[in-house]
């Protein structure tokens, strides 16, 4: 089995349902419609803002990925830990739970995603994910990780923040996640970058969760069919990948102990990243209420 290619114990069948409140049919498939459109807009656009200055093309796909979760009717929370910006790239990590992921960490932290080359052959959202400079890995050949890795190293190193999600595979949020995979924090030792850790949530966790093979279509109808969703999003302290070079005391490789630092990180278990420094919520909007249309998620760094 490849190492890119882990397998989650997690199935629609089991995992994403919801029992709570539930949409009626109309509200629901006018909520569909509108994250379908808002996504395509996206796909419409992407093309023309790349000729934009670099602020300002973040700027818009800031916008445009706060506007995802709001569009299908999913709440917002995001929480920024304090942190001490440096320059150059950054690798961003975080568990996985469902296609929402991915509009969350860019509406935050926009940067080049990591994903696997089927991505790239999907109808509409592979184009777009084409369009965004989105790095396709080959998860199926084991002999193409060194490459995989290298590219990810050079992005790294030519100033570019880089998303991963290391778990591989989806998982549906009901208690603990994958094991973070270590060939891509490979890529941070070797561009001596940060590594910075995100932690996503949904509350309830069941109707978001897009496991196993759950048709995208399916996925889509139950997250607008079910009400009350949030979606918290935790920027945690950043992890400097030179402390885990070359094989630490613990006997690991550095990419391994990098790996299982992040992963404490995300899943709660480091208490440097859970302290009470962090920075309250800063924005937590409802579809249904933003009356004064306020964004769906809105950090200050």
């Amino acid at each position: 089995m490849s190492a890119w290619l882990p397998v989650a114990p997690c199935t629609p069948q089991t995992c994403a349902r919801h029992t709570g409140a539930v949409r009626a049919r109309l509200p629901a498939v006018l909520l569909l419609l509108a994250g379908c459109a808002w996504t395509l807009l996206g796909v419409a656009c992407a093309l023309p803002v790349r000729p934009l200055p670099g602020a300002v093309r973040t700027w818009l796909v800031r916008r445009w990925a706060r506007g995802v979760p709001r569009a299908f009717g999913v709440r917002v929370a995001v929480r920024v830990h304090p942190y001490a910006s440096a320059p150059g790239g950054e690798l961003v990590v975080a568990n996985h739970i469902s296609w929402l992921d991915i509009p969350l960490v860019a509406a935050v932290l926009p940067g080049r995603m990591l994903a696997k080359s089927e991505v790239g052959r999907w109808p509409l959202l592979g184009r777009l994910a084409g369009l965004g400079s989105t790095l396709f890995i080959d998860r199926d050949r084991l002999r193409a990780l060194p490459g995989a890795v290298a590219a990810v190293a050079e992005a790294l190193r030519s100033g570019s923040r880089v998303v991963a999600f290391p778990e591989g595979s989806t998982w549906c949020g009901r208690g603990s996640g994958g094991v973070f995979r270590p060939a891509v924090f490979q890529a941070a030792i070797d561009a001596e970058v940060s590594v910075r850790p995100v932690r996503i949530t949904y509350r309830p966790a069941g109707a978001v969760a897009f496991v196993g093979d759950d048709p995208l279509a399916a996925s889509l109808w139950r997250v607008v069919r079910a009400a009350g969703h949030t979606a918290e999003v935790e920027v945690l302290a950043p992890v400097p990948a030179g402390e885990h070079a070359g094989v630490p005391a613990s006997g690991e490789p550095g990419r391994r102990a990098l790996a299982r630092t992040a992963e404490a990180a995300v899943a709660g278990t480091d208490r440097t990243t859970t302290a009470p420094r962090a920075v309250a919520v800063v924005a937590q909007t409802a579809v249904a209420s933003d009356r004064a249309n306020r964004p769906a998620v809105s950090v200050h760094h």
